[in-house]
């Protein structure tokens, strides 16, 4: 009996002291105190910039160039010290295309291999996405694009010329058979028309054909190619790919280009706005127009008809 007694008062003891405790924490958790005051820091004047800030730009302050030229500025000098011209291009003769053999070949491609040999650098050719041209050389992807390239206006926003090397028309290719059907821009309302997605031909078709159903394509040969399979009633392209591929005894004998005036235009090569490259190959190509050797790649390619009259 006597334990139990003691058992008991211990544990109503110990119940109390548990109970104090259990009190005493609860205190401190409603009225917490930190163990020190915050440092007081006086709110910043709004009309106070941090002493590292810019200032504000003049108000006449120029815009950002729309393309690198190149280290320094000096596009020349960058392409010579890689030792390579990096150029864009898409695949079509007469221009820059594969041989039996695989080989590129082409009037731009031997053109531009001349240069460069004149030159002292060594010329890389690579396709391109001709709808992703701006961007391609404004990136420094390539240097510049050789590819029978029309000179616009509103390319000129956006890259510099050379001096130009041809003339070109847009022609209208249409099936040999089909001919008798389209005498005139108005027949093609409601036809397909395809051409090279943001190529000149494109451009024709939009100024000249507002009532085709315009259909953009990746390459001219592609267009050709639609035109054949007659998947599309015509394709606009170069006269130059056209006097190369179309007719009797060339790749496309079954397709004829019709007897319908179009845009007529030159190429030039496409460099870097403010590039000092541009220079150096306008002059290049005028001593080769000069000694004849741009006259006989013509005449190779069968685009003597092109050349432009430098006298």
């Amino acid at each position: 009996m006597f334990r139990e007694e003691i058992t008991m008062k211990t544990i109503n003891k110990l119940f109390a002291l548990l109970l104090s405790a259990l009190l005493l924490c609860a205190c401190f958790a409603c009225n917490p105190k930190p163990a020190s005051a915050p440092t007081s820091v006086p709110a910043a004047d709004a009309t106070d910039a941090p002493a590292d800030a810019p200032a504000d730009p003049p108000e006449n302050a120029p815009e950002d160039p729309v393309v690198d030229a190149g280290a320094d500025g000096d596009d020349w000098a960058y392409i010579q010290d890689k030792g390579t011209l990096v150029i864009g291009i898409t695949l079509y003769a007469p221009m820059n295309y594969n041989d039996e053999s695989g080989k590129l070949v082409g009037f731009d491609t031997e053109l531009a291999e001349t240069i460069c040999a004149e030159l002292g650098v060594t010329p890389e050719f690579i396709v391109i996405d001709w709808a992703s041209k701006e961007l391609e050389l404004s990136s420094k992807n390539i240097d510049c694009i050789w590819n029978g390239l029309t000179v616009t206006e509103e390319r000129r926003q956006n890259m510099d010329f050379s001096d130009s090397y041809l003339e070109n028309q847009q022609v209208i290719v249409v099936r040999a058979s089909a001919v008798e059907q389209f005498a005139d821009l108005g027949a093609f309302d409601g036809q397909v028309v395809v051409a090279e997605e943001e190529s000149a031909g494109a451009s024709a078709i939009a100024l000249a054909m507002p009532g085709a159903d315009y259909i953009a394509l990746g390459t001219q040969t592609d267009a050709l190619l639609e035109v054949k399979a007659g998947t599309a009633a015509a394709a606009v392209v170069d006269l130059a790919m056209a006097e190369s591929m179309i007719g009797a005894g060339r790749d496309y004998d079954d397709l004829a280009v019709l007897d319908i005036a179009m845009t007529s235009e030159e190429f030039a090569i496409g460099f870097r706005r403010g590039s000092s490259a541009t220079a150096v190959f306008s002059e290049a190509l005028s001593k080769l127009y000069a000694d004849g050797t741009v006259a006989a790649l013509a005449e190779k390619y069968g685009i003597t008809s092109l050349l432009l009259d430098k006298g």
